[in-house]
């Protein structure tokens, strides 16, 4: 492999944990029901401001405001931003 591979790799596993530990923090509020919804109004421009620091360009930008809203929004904690935001660059782009 060569080592501009080897970075590229590491690159997308790294973004792979990094977007688990995300989901996993944003789905925290469903086990304390009151303060994590108010959990969720510190937690979301965090999760939109990581989203688009991990992913440059349209995607970013796109994939940030889409996790903002997902974290701000009541009852949508399930829905693992990160990991689809993830799934969609290395899998439906192909990068």
């Amino acid at each position: 492999m060569k080592t501009e591979d080897i970075i590229l790799k590491e690159e997308k596993q790294r973004k792979l944990l990094l977007g688990l530990l995300f989901d996993a923090i944003g789905m925290l509020s469903f086990s304390i029901p009151v303060v994590g919804e108010f959990g969720d109004v510190i937690w979301a421009p965090l999760a939109g401001f990581l989203m688009t620091y991990m992913y440059k360009g349209r995607v970013g930008k796109v994939a940030g405001f889409f996790a903002f809203l997902e974290e701000i929004l009541p009852f949508t904690d399930i829905i693992p931003s990160f990991t689809l935001t993830w799934f969609y660059t290395y899998y439906i782009q192909k990068r």
